[in-house]
């Protein structure tokens, strides 16, 4: 989780989905500026042809090497069945911090300890080596704190960002997402530099048997609990997409061993529009956030959806409208024009305010030095929260729905993680409202909050190839 998302707050936000309010701004040029901001029906049906070719273009084998969604093979092809037992490791790094778990697996029961380590920034952007020791010595620490340094214990890696997968146990980063930027990691066996920092360290012993992603993660711990979950879904800091395919689609697939006859596909679909075919929904906004990344003019599509920047898509907006005079009076402050200072939290905050009041909203408001806001104001400011974050929700409905009808399975749970969904009082009954209206006659579908799908998935996987060695 990002730190800037939903860190502790003594407002309130509420986690269980809440009825969707439609807010009315008072201001009709404002509301008709935010109209840039919402997506409809047709625009969608649009996003989702080029979702599926582009999808289908990252299972090809003559179209991959170009595809801008890699559709990535994990070489997973069974989901738990309930038999799974014995103890497991599971690590855990996809953002700002890094977990380590121990998990006890045992017929429908499920025991974990874990423990949370920080990533700081200069190990976020220093060297591979560096990132790897300071893995292998948070998970020395946790197995010494645990007593387990004479086991050898199978362990299940959730690394959430691109991978290029050759089997379950080699995976080559393509690229760094969400702050990361690492030296000498991209090209390399990620596996291979975990192995070789815990070979430096020389006092724990590891069974690495398999790489994994948040995504894959939570489709697996999902399906542990509900057969019918065939979609992995993840909007948090970042956003991506995994489901279960038909190995003869999977023209990438190159391992003799096709056991199941099916594979999960681990979409990347962050990337999606990185190749200019999300433009015509782009706004200045998204410009704006993208310029000042450190990845520009990739991972498009996350963007435009994920916690990492939707309180900042946010910002640039009511900046641009307190400029205009349209908020505020015209007279901002020195935080609302400070670069990422309005976090995503703050957008849940303000939507999980009762219609008709703004407790929260003054208080966020009075935070960012603005003590002059009126209610309209207030009104205003819920207004483009509710924009930036339903456009976020179509837009991740829209790609499930393209998954869903790609599938064309009768009934299909989504498994979903991560913060932005989790906490935003909306996001689940919007996604619901919207995948309905996209999603083909006859496709039942539900949405299902995934339980730690990056710690449990990751020790379910590791089951799960313990099952078939």
């Amino acid at each position: 989780m990002h730190p800037k998302q939903h860190p502790s707050s003594k407002r309130t936000c509420m986690c269980r989905p809440l009825p969707i309010p439609k807010t009315n701004p008072t201001n009709p040029k404002l509301r008709e500026k935010c109209k840039e901001l919402i997506i409809d029906n047709s625009q969608l049906e649009e996003y989702k042809k080029k979702l599926l070719n582009d999808l289908n273009k990252g299972l090809g084998k003559k179209t991959h090497p170009t595809s801008i969604v890699k559709c990535f093979i994990t070489y997973v092809q069974d989901l738990p069945d309930g038999t799974e037992d014995g103890k497991f490791l599971a690590l855990d790094l996809g953002g700002t911090n890094f977990r380590v778990l121990l998990i006890e697996l045992s017929k429908n029961h499920f025991e974990m300890r874990s423990k949370i380590f920080a990533v700081p920034q200069h190990i976020m952007l220093g060297s591979g080596e560096q990132l790897f020791d300071h893995i292998a010595d948070c998970l020395a620490k946790f197995i010494k704190d645990e007593k387990i340094t004479n086991e050898t214990l199978p362990l299940g890696f959730t690394f959430s960002f691109p991978l290029m997968q050759k089997g379950l146990t080699k995976g080559i980063l393509e690229r760094w997402t969400k702050g990361f930027n690492c030296s000498g990691v991209i090209g390399n066996d990620v596996v291979q530099l975990l192995k070789d920092a815990i070979a430096r360290r020389g006092d724990i012993k590891i069974d690495v048997c398999a790489i994994l992603n948040d995504t894959t993660g939570t489709l697996m711990s999902c399906a542990w609990k509900n057969r019918h979950c065939k979609i992995g879904l993840i909007i948090g800091t970042g956003t991506n997409a995994c489901y279960v395919e038909s190995q003869k689609n999977a023209e990438m697939f190159d391992e003799e061993d096709r056991g199941s006859g099916k594979v999960l596909i681990n979409c990347e679909w962050g990337a999606f529009g990185d190749d200019g075919s999300l433009d015509f929904l782009r706004t200045e906004y998204d410009r704006d956030v993208d310029e000042h990344t450190v990845n520009p003019g990739r991972q498009l599509h996350e963007k435009m959806i994920s916690g990492m920047y939707m309180g900042e898509l946010v910002r640039l907006a009511m900046e641009k409208f307190t400029n205009e005079g349209l908020l505020f009076g015209g007279k901002g402050s020195e935080a609302l024009s400070t670069r990422d200072r309005f976090y995503t939290k703050y957008v849940s905050e303000i939507e999980s305010d009762p219609p008709g009041t703004f407790n929260n909203c003054k208080e966020i408001l009075e935070e960012l030095g603005i003590k002059h806001a009126t209610e309209q104001d207030c009104l205003n400011v819920r207004y483009i929260c509710e924009c930036v974050s339903r456009r976020a929700a179509h837009l991740a409905s829209a790609g499930i729905a393209t998954i869903l009808n790609k599938m064309k399975e009768p009934r299909v749970t989504v498994g979903i993680d991560g913060s932005l969904y989790r906490f935003h009082p909306h996001f689940h009954n919007l996604m619901m409202e919207k995948i309905s209206e996209l999603v083909d006659p006859g496709i039942v579908f539900d949405l299902m909050l995934s339980e730690d799908g990056s710690g449990r998935g990751a020790a379910l996987v590791a089951a799960v190839a313990s099952r078939r060695r």
